[in-house]
């Protein structure tokens, strides 16, 4: 599977904020974006260039690309589908996107970031309604519940996200006791918890 191997930190620094890549280290004094305010890479100016209209649409892409970490080609496929669904597409896009595996275990604060969410459902560490399920781009529906496998409920990294977590979102529920958490429903627009506007890369697939 094709993944951005780089510096996280590279990707919130072009795009000037923080996409939350690396937990609640984004959060501390550590944090690139707030320790150097520019675009990475050797330039004579530090200044950001003046933002033309596609190049607003097409940042504010990039952003929502490398918050959830995808490539382009899977982007371009969910953008495809939320196009042809019957509400509004922004919005099921984000959906789309929120209903990923990797980003529910991620919200239900098992993990500290996306990435090592990721990498925990590629290592076989959970089940989807009782079935094992290690696909991070599985679409994950209403009412099906998550669940820590029990060979992994010892893992450090699972208890010491969890007790980091400060809220989940709405439109879930984790039992931090048994390890599982379920998806009560599918979110709207305003539960989702990410500030982009979905708007502008519907304009930029309209161009």
């Amino acid at each position: 599977m094709a993944v951005y191997h780089g510096p996280k930190c590279r990707q919130c620094r072009r795009e000037g904020t923080k996409l939350m890549l690396k937990g609640e280290r984004c959060n501390s004094e550590k944090c690139a974006v707030d320790r150097r305010p520019f675009p990475p890479g050797m330039r004579t100016s530090k200044r950001r260039r003046a933002a033309t209209e596609y190049n607003t649409q097409l940042r504010e892409k990039q952003k929502i690309r490398r918050i959830y970490g995808i490539l382009e080609r899977q982007f371009s496929l969910y953008f495809e589908t939320a196009s042809k669904s019957s509400g509004v597409t922004g919005e099921a896009l984000l959906q789309l996107l929120e209903t990923r595996l990797d980003n529910i275990v991620y919200r239900l604060g098992f993990a500290p970031s996306r990435s090592s969410a990721r990498q925990l459902v590629l290592h076989n560490h959970f089940t989807v309604n009782g079935k094992k399920v290690n696909i991070p781009s599985y679409r994950v529906k209403g009412n099906d519940i998550i669940q820590v496998r029990p060979k992994s409920e010892k893992l450090e990294l699972i208890h010491s996200s969890l007790k980091a977590m400060k809220e989940i979102p709405d439109w879930l529920t984790v039992d931090k006791v048994k390890l599982t958490g379920q998806v009560v429903r599918i979110p709207d627009r305003a539960s989702i918890p990410v500030n982009v506007q979905e708007q502008l890369v519907v304009e930029l697939y309209s161009r």
